[in-house]
């Protein structure tokens, strides 16, 4: 793998993009967890090892950066009283948010390139479920996890969103906080075969990405939804980036990490249940949307559940790296 100019490369990949214009992000953290036999069940899903055993943790981020990952995210996706309940979030919701961008930001400092911290925030109140969206419950927690994560992140990146909403909220917490905020927003897998790009709460894609604009996001992605929607979310961002004059080099940037699931119903709720993962995505399979998303103008790309570090490799090997 050919080694980074380290010269300006962290501040251009917080912003999207780096020197080869490419930026290859990490995969899933809870079914990795599950795969190396760490500590995991439902309701805690990826927040359990963190829990009860984080050296698990560090084993999963370092796996992704010996792959080849330039971005590694921290576990605090399950850190929330939907995963690990109203009172032991009370009482350790803000230690192991810390404890998540600690774990990341320690395996970050010691890889042999540049690596950088994404802040993960995720829904609050359940993942595709827009329906579910409390504004009034959500900024407390949000303002626990920003808190617990702000030392040891780069950037943040507000995930799995499925309604413009919640992306709004999260710049609101952030507030003056200087660092790229990375928007990324969940589709509703049932139009794939109409070409349709529309959040699961159903409100357009080109609207998110207009919302990204105006919030001021370093990048928009799509993430924890099916390959197949993607190619569409990825050309309506383009299109409305591109009317906005923000498509160039020095614009936002465009970022697809799918996850590996079987067809979900519209009503799924992520991590509700072990999700069954496609036979058709392997490392090779998964390969070939990457480079359809890369071909259609993303620069970011990665994987979300059920794609991992062999996943991840391949890309990097097919970015000639």
């Amino acid at each position: 793998m050919a080694r980074i100019d380290p010269a300006g490369t962290r501040d251009a990949i917080a912003t999207g993009r780096r020197a080869s214009g490419i930026t290859l992000l990490d995969g899933g953290t809870g079914r990795e967890l599950m795969r190396i036999g760490a500590p995991f069940r439902q309701p805690e899903w990826s927040a359990l090892a963190l829990i009860e055993a984080p050296e698990f943790v560090s084993r999963v981020h370092r796996a992704y950066v010996e792959a080849g990952a330039e971005v590694i995210t921290t576990n605090s996706y399950a850190v929330v009283p939907f995963h690990i309940g109203k009172q032991r979030f009370a009482t350790d919701g803000a230690r192991l948010a810390a404890l998540a961008g600690q774990l990341a930001r320690a395996v970050a400092d010691a890889a042999p390139r540049p690596v950088r911290v994404a802040g993960s925030l995720p829904p609050i109140c359940g993942s595709y479920r827009a329906d579910w969206f409390d504004p009034d419950l959500v900024r407390p927690i949000l303002e626990v996890l920003v808190e617990g994560l702000e030392p040891s992140i780069d950037h943040w990146q507000a995930e799995t969103l499925s309604a413009i909403a919640e992306a709004q909220l999260v710049r609101d917490v952030l507030g003056r906080d200087s660092r790229p905020l990375w928007l990324s927003f969940t589709l509703a897998d049932e139009h794939a075969s109409s070409g349709l790009a529309l959040l699961r709460s159903g409100e357009p894609v080109g609207a998110a990405v207009s919302a990204a604009v105006r919030l001021g996001a370093a990048a928009v992605l799509f993430n924890c939804s099916q390959p197949e929607v993607m190619g569409a979310a990825v050309d309506r961002a383009r299109e409305v980036l591109m009317a906005a004059g923000l498509a160039g080099e020095d614009g936002i940037a465009v970022g697809v990490y799918a996850n590996a699931f079987a067809p979900q119903r519209a009503d799924a709720e992520a991590n509700s249940g072990l999700s069954a993962i496609r036979a058709d995505l392997t490392p090779n399979g998964y390969r070939t949307w990457v480079e359809d998303w890369l071909a259609r103008g993303a620069t970011i790309v990665g994987g979300c559940c059920g794609i991992g570090p062999e996943h991840i490799r391949v890309m990097r090997e097919a970015l000639g790296r």
